[in-house]
């Protein structure tokens, strides 16, 4: 069987003789398909025409097989393959077969290089199968001839229409064309018109256009398959609604009157008429010509001002019109360019004739002056005022606009004025230098914001104005912005510290003061600057920086001062405060110094050469001090000179490791030299700066029998003390008992 049928059978079984046994029934018989047929392409050869452009994976052609086996099952379950591509260029895989449905398409490669200049025609291998995807069935082969075509999808010129035309569909009046096959064509207009395209190509009117209800359209057609999918990009195609002449050019409606200065030379620009058209602007239909028809009143010879036909530009012809007189234009506008048939206008336009600034300003004065400022002056002050006038009768051409042509080339000066007015304030904008710029001759030039015409502009109008400097007087500049004296705390009061004085000696006479000096322990001389000690540098602990206020006046200009710091950095003088030290021990080699670690205030020790020479030190022959050469010595200490006879050892580290040191110092003077161990000890301080030490077991601590031994022979001497004084005691109350007479008796002299 072909295909499974159901087959009705009426059985029925008689005996020999005729007689019937078991009557007439129905008996149904399934027939089982088996995959026996081999499927059939409608036809073995395949032609189609495909043209440069088509998408990819948009079917061109859809094979059709058909297979006798049953269906539904995989018997006709059929897959369309393609064997093979001749040519198989530019690549050997431009088509693309859809196994199921049969359509074939270009593929993405073939789409873009589909060429009809390198193949123009491919033959294609296709096969169909059934038994679906599997490996196994029954198979047919069919060839396609493919004819690659150039493509024909171009964009059309525009199309021009003209409104109210009565060439309805289905007469066309422009066509369309995809070179490929099997298309059928969409069109779309923006915005909706009366179009329509036929299975042809053939695009046609529906109705009439309008051109007054839309002068534009823009059709797009699409080319596409029977499944509507396009083959390409839409092609576009521009609609344009010619105009009819059946609107009159339009006069602008009525404005101010155009305005035209006197004197303007001939060919002068007054006023451009623009008269519209609601036709076409790119047909005769709107092409507005001009035509000048009367002049009230009119010029000396006849009209003053003409007009350019074309442009409709109203310019001078009569430089004699005169300035506040009012001309009033009839002017004709038709369109067609003024051809017979052609629909008109009449516009009127008015000018007024306006006055010039013919007169330029003149200052009162040519000369102002002189002005003398002092050197500080501050910036804004007022210099001087000048003034200028205008013989002109609008008041837009007494406008006076002044600036400073000469003179002034830093911008010190700055003009600041009000243009109606005719007055201008010279102010000072920048500090004045009477080094640099002890004068200055100003040239101050007027002229109207509005450009001069005629012979008043043959020359510009100035005036001078001649500013002088005052010399200035500075406040004092001393030699040194701060000073820093270092003194003992035992500088007896009238020691002379230093003399303050100015920079420049050939300054005027300074007056100097003191402020800050909370303690009363410096005072300054008035006229001289000598700073002295008032008074006995603390009471109690001496202040480690001391900071007073140095003022200086100008005797002659008491508000011209300046002010300076001095700070006074007083240091212990140990050489003064060594006896009264308890805590050193009786056998130590030098008093004890303490110096706490870390260093977070000034500290250090005064080391004196006369202490350890007691000789005088002269002017010419000073005490010299110098730290040992020694590495360690040199990176953990510094020592500085207070004097000719001290010198002041501080640490260079703001930690040294608290311990005792020995610092070897070499003291120099009258070409000896003697080595000092100054003895330090640097320990952990508390918030009183007193040393904290750590108590240990000293080396040679005695032990508990020598304590013993100690403490017996203390008390062994100390009843040797006992025996002596009783003895005394008795020997003597024994003399005191003897009679008179065994006394000796006492010299006598």
């Amino acid at each position: 069987f072909l295909l499974t049928w159901i087959w009705g059978v009426i059985v029925t079984i008689t005996a020999e003789d005729g007689s019937l046994l078991w009557g007439p029934q129905p008996l149904i018989v399934h027939v089982k398909d088996v995959n026996d047929n081999v499927p059939q392409f409608t036809n073995d050869e395949y032609i189609r025409t495909l043209s440069q452009g088509t998408y990819a994976d948009i079917p061109f052609l859809y094979l059709s097989a058909t297979d006798a086996d049953e269906p539904g099952t995989a018997h006709s379950d059929l897959r369309y393959h393609i064997l093979s591509q001749i040519p198989a260029q530019p690549s050997p895989d431009m088509f693309h077969l859809e196994a199921t449905t049969g359509g074939l398409a270009l593929s993405e490669k073939g789409s873009s290089e589909l060429d009809p200049t390198i193949v123009s025609n491919y033959q294609l291998l296709v096969q169909v199968k059934d038994l679906g995807d599997q490996a196994s069935g029954h198979r047919t082969m069919a060839t396609v001839n493919i004819d690659v075509v150039a493509n024909t999808w171009f964009v059309h010129d525009s199309i021009h229409l003209a409104e109210n035309l009565q060439n309805l569909c289905p007469n066309s009046f422009t066509h369309v064309h995809w070179s490929g096959g099997d298309v059928e064509y969409h069109l779309e207009s923006q915005p909706p018109g009366p179009f329509r395209v036929t299975h042809e190509g053939n695009i046609c009117l529906t109705q009439e256009l309008d051109r007054e209800m839309q002068d534009k359209y823009l059709l797009s057609v699409w080319p596409r398959n029977a499944e509507g999918l396009a083959y390409s990009d839409p092609l576009s195609l521009t609609v344009l609604v010619m105009d009819e002449n059946d609107n009159a050019p339009r006069c602008p409606p009525a404005e101010a009157p155009a305005e035209v200065p006197e004197l303007s030379p001939t060919g002068m620009e007054v006023t451009r008429l623009q008269a519209t058209d609601a036709d076409d602007p790119n047909t005769p239909n709107s092409h507005v010509v001009y035509k000048l028809l009367s002049q009230e009143p009119p010029g000396p010879e006849g009209s003053s001002f003409t007009v350019d036909h074309h442009t409709g530009v109203i310019v001078v012809q009569d430089t004699l019109i005169r300035a506040g007189e009012l001309y009033k234009l009839l002017v004709l506008a038709a369109d067609l360019a003024g051809e017979e048939g052609g629909l008109s206008s009449t516009c009127e336009v008015t000018i007024k004739v306006l006055d010039v600034n013919d007169h330029a300003p003149v200052f009162t004065a040519s000369q102002y002056g002189p002005v003398s400022l002092p050197e500080d002056t501050a910036p804004g002050t007022r210099v001087a005022t000048v003034t200028a006038t205008d013989a002109d009768l609008d008041p837009e051409y007494t406008r006076i606009d002044f600036s400073i042509v000469e003179g002034d080339p830093n911008g010190t000066f700055v003009l600041d004025s009000d243009p109606q007015s005719g007055h201008a304030d010279i102010r000072l904008q920048k500090k004045l230098d009477y080094t640099s710029a002890p004068s200055y001759e100003l040239v101050i030039m007027a002229k109207n914001l509005v450009d001069l015409v005629g012979s008043a502009t043959d020359s510009p109008v100035t005036a001078s104005v001649t500013v002088l400097v005052e010399e200035p007087i500075l406040p004092p500049v001393l030699s040194q912005e701060s000073y820093e004296v270092t003194i003992l705390d035992s500088t007896p009061p009238g020691t002379l510290l230093l003399t303050i004085g100015p920079e420049d000696p050939q300054s005027p006479s300074l007056r100097f003061s003191m402020m800050n000096d909370s303690e009363g322990w410096l005072s300054i001389e008035e006229h001289s600057g000598e700073v002295r000690t008032a008074s006995k540098l603390g009471s109690g602990q001496p202040k480690e920086t001391y900071i007073v206020q140095v003022v200086a006046e100008i005797m002659d200009h008491p508000r011209l001062t300046t002010t300076a710091t001095l700070m006074l950095y007083i240091v212990r003088d140990l050489s003064s405060h060594a006896g009264k030290s308890s805590s050193l021990p009786a056998s130590a080699p030098g008093p004890l110094q303490i110096l706490c670690t870390p260093q977070d205030t000034p500290q250090g020790v005064v080391i004196s050469g006369l202490q350890h020479r007691g000789e005088p030190a002269a002017d010419d022959d000073p005490y010299s001090f110098a730290l040992s050469e020694d590495p360690t010595v040199q990176r953990e200490w510094r020592l500085q000179a207070l004097n000719g006879t001290h010198a002041y050892l501080t640490m260079a580290l703001s930690w040294l490791e608290p311990q005792e040191y020995f610092i070897p110092i070499f003291l120099t003077h009258s070409a000896q030299t003697q080595q000092l161990r100054i003895r330090v000890m640097v320990c952990m301080c508390n918030s009183e700066r007193r040393c904290l030490l750590k108590v240990g077991r000293m080396e040679g601590m005695p032990t508990l029998l020598s304590a013993v031994g100690i403490m017996v022979g203390t008390l062994v001497v100390i009843g040797f003390f006992l025996i002596l004084i009783f003895s005394h005691l008795a020997l003597a109350k024994k003399t005191e008992a003897q009679p008179p007479d065994s006394v000796p008796l006492k010299a006598s002299i």
